[in-house]
């Protein structure tokens, strides 16, 4: 497991009071981080950030005008604060990102490709935005995928449950925290 790194991606205060379904989420999430980090798996947290004024969100993208509407994502916000639950420690690589996917607009590939990073391990908030446009992304970049299904979340529980059972199987591995965590549990 050298060359995987855990994504913890779009758990933000704003985000998570959106999303958060009393299942247990920041728990489990906050397993999979301490498990990687047991691990010795880097923890690479994503979020979304948009400048004051939103000068990279055009009127023709529906999605994003919509975040800016609801008044979501802007940089400096205490509701664009990665959830104390689950917050980094000193030493971890934060990127920001300008859109849906952890690529977009980011770093993100620079920072994994510069640690010999080449697999995938993702978790965040939604399943069908984030974690599908990552997946995609991360796909044609040719990185190996995990998802963590319980580490990911949606505001339509339906829709995350056909991503997680039906679509992210055909091109990654789909696990449980704890499955995923036996797995890469110190021996």
């Amino acid at each position: 497991m050298t060359g995987s790194a855990l994504l913890v991606m779009d758990v933000q205060r704003d985000v998570v009071a959106i999303a958060d379904d009393g299942s247990g989420y920041l728990p489990r999430l906050r397993g999979a981080i301490d498990g990687a980090r047991a691990a010795g798996i880097p923890v690479i947290y994503v979020v979304m950030g948009l400048r004051p004024g939103d000068p990279e969100v055009s009127p023709r993208n529906k999605v994003m005008t919509g975040v800016v509407r609801a008044g979501l994502f802007t940089e400096g916000r205490p509701g664009t604060e990665i959830h104390d639950d689950v917050a980094p420690r000193q030493g971890d690589v934060v990127v920001t990102k300008r859109r849906g996917s952890a690529f977009s607009g980011s770093d993100l590939d620079l920072v994994l490709r510069t640690r010999g990073i080449d697999s995938l391990v993702l978790t965040g908030i939604a399943t069908s935005a984030v974690v599908l446009s990552t997946l995609w992304r991360a796909i044609d970049l040719d990185f190996g995928l995990t998802v963590l299904s319980d580490a990911c979340l949606d505001t339509d529980p339906e829709v995350h449950t056909m991503l997680v059972e039906r679509l992210f199987p055909q091109w990654a591995d789909v696990l449980t925290v704890e499955e995923w965590l036996t797995a890469v549990a110190p021996r």
